[in-house]
């Protein structure tokens, strides 16, 4: 370690502080419940009263959110570069700020040009503060520890839109939804800024750091080279083919839950459930999974996403066989958020980690903001037969990639062990 690695070095203060890594997580959850739900997850609650108001269409108002979900993907290599150079702990208060004012700016939005602006301004805000600048700030943090952590965070993260719907649908009631984007602009600035930046200026210490590097090191040597770049690329289409599913289920269960034949209130409670097999998924993958590797959690998690979308296509009405679909649906993708940060830990190790997210999540979410419009004209043209083809064929090929992957994975480690 050299002098100036030392100078740079954050300390890791008193004995009696809690330690860096539990400080994070938990200020890290609260900012992530935070976040998701004031500006990702806002027009659930806020985009009917916006259209009555504005008298714009709900396509208009959620193509705002679009435009951010796009945003997010073009800068997401850049923001992930700038957390490896200047600190994930900077980039996420500045991140905070940023979405503070696009929500601000955003409860004063009267044409629909300001409208959309404002929301490419949100875009690049929450880049700067979701997962993918969480998991980079946690791995800074505890470099030893980085899959743990990353786990624990998630646990948080189930609740936000659960927390936040209800909370926006009240505020909306009592003050509008302009007010309401006003509060959640200062809950950013009152809330996340002083939590982002306190709960992550301490590091665990530079000898725990290399200790661990070293252990994994002899356990599972990183990928370098032509096989680091092979790899990101893998591991980016099997999210990406992910991306596809969950960009639909994220705004379409309901739909698919009322044209595989229940009711609305049935389809609407059991959608509900989605969130409590998240946070059911990643408590079982912290408890069961700390012996299996993050390759293996990731093969498991996905390999259950096309097992539970044949159940959908397959249920014919059956409230029972679309409960189970709900319930191993949500439990896979609540794991494979953990998978998303953990593999490419597994793979590359902490060093240039920000910019891997980045450039992961880049088709990610590319993926992710086409594919509910793609999925709506499938629909429209043939049918919900084959729009539930589709997405049983997208997992398919995602569970078939990370095969692929681990496959290769294993040669190429024996390779070079060899």
């Amino acid at each position: 370690m050299t002098a100036s690695d030392t100078a740079v070095e954050p300390p890791s203060g008193p004995r009696w502080l809690p330690s860096p890594m539990a400080v994070a997580v938990n200020a890290l959850g609260i900012t992530q419940i935070t976040a998701w739900g004031t500006s990702y997850y806002c027009l659930g609650v806020l985009a009917a009263p916006i259209a009555a108001e504005l008298g714009w269409s709900r396509g208009f108002v959620f193509l705002g959110f679009t435009v951010s979900v796009l945003v997010m993907a073009l800068i997401s290599t850049t923001i992930g570069r700038l957390i490896d150079r200047v600190g994930a702990r900077a980039i996420m208060s500045l991140g905070s700020i940023i979405v503070a004012v696009g929500l601000y700016l955003l409860s004063l939005a009267t044409a629909q040009w300001v409208y959309l602006a404002v929301w490419v301004l949100i875009g690049i805000g929450m880049r700067c503060c979701l997962y993918d600048a969480a998991f980079a700030a946690l791995v800074q943090v505890a470099p030893s520890r980085g899959r743990q952590a990353i786990s624990y965070l998630t646990l948080y993260g189930a609740f936000a839109s659960s927390v936040f719907w209800v909370v926006g649908h009240y505020l909306e009631e009592a003050m509008g939804w302009r007010q309401t984007l006003v509060v959640f602009a200062a809950l950013n600035v009152v809330v996340c800024l002083p939590l982002h930046w306190l709960s992550l200026s301490r590091r665990e210490s530079a000898a725990s750091t290399a200790a661990a590097n070293t252990a994994a090191a002899s356990t599972a040597p990183v990928l370098e080279g032509r096989a680091r770049t092979l790899a990101i690329w893998l591991f980016a289409l099997v999210m990406s083919l992910n991306g596809f599913v969950f960009g639909i289920v994220s705004v379409q269960l309901v739909p698919l839950l009322e044209a595989a034949g229940l009711a609305t209130a049935a389809a609407v409670w059991m959608a509900s459930m989605k969130g409590v097999a998240q946070f059911v998924g990643r408590v079982v993958e912290i408890v069961f999974g700390r012996n299996l590797s993050a390759m293996a959690i990731g093969r498991i998690s996905i390999a259950v996403v096309p097992v539970s979308f044949a159940l959908l296509y397959l249920s014919g009405g059956s409230f029972v066989v679309l409960l189970v679909f709900t319930l191993l649906m949500g439990a896979a993708q609540g794991v494979l958020t953990i998978v998303r940060g953990a593999v490419p830990l597994a793979l590359f190790g902490a060093k240039g980690y920000g910019a891997v997210l980045g450039l992961i999540a880049t088709p990610v979410l590319l993926v992710s903001a086409a594919s509910p419009t793609i999925f709506a004209w499938i629909v429209d043209r043939w049918g919900w037969p084959v729009g539930h083809v589709a997405i049983l064929a997208s997992s398919i090929a995602a569970m078939l990639s990370m095969e692929t992957m681990a496959h290769w994975h294993r040669r190429s480690t024996r390779a070079g062990v060899e």
